[in-house]
């Protein structure tokens, strides 16, 4: 999943939350929140993951600049 889509995801959970919330709905507040920490978790893994990637590509250049 991209960024778009988990932002998608959260906006979405964002309406279904203040919608249960005018509505008095607290089964469809509950599921726009849950929808917005899933999508959160999701950002956060990807963010990770970047941050990994760029890690593991800092060691791997100094390495192939140290066997030159």
């Amino acid at each position: 999943m991209g960024d778009i889509q988990n932002k998608a995801e959260e906006l979405g959970g964002k309406a279904k939350e203040a919608f249960g919330d005018a509505t008095g709905n607290e089964r469809l507040e509950a599921e726009g929140k849950a929808d917005q920490v899933k999508s959160e978790i999701k950002q956060g893994i990807e963010e990770l993951g970047d941050k990994v990637k760029e890690a593991g590509d800092k060691i791997l250049s100094a390495f192939q600049n140290d066997k030159k």
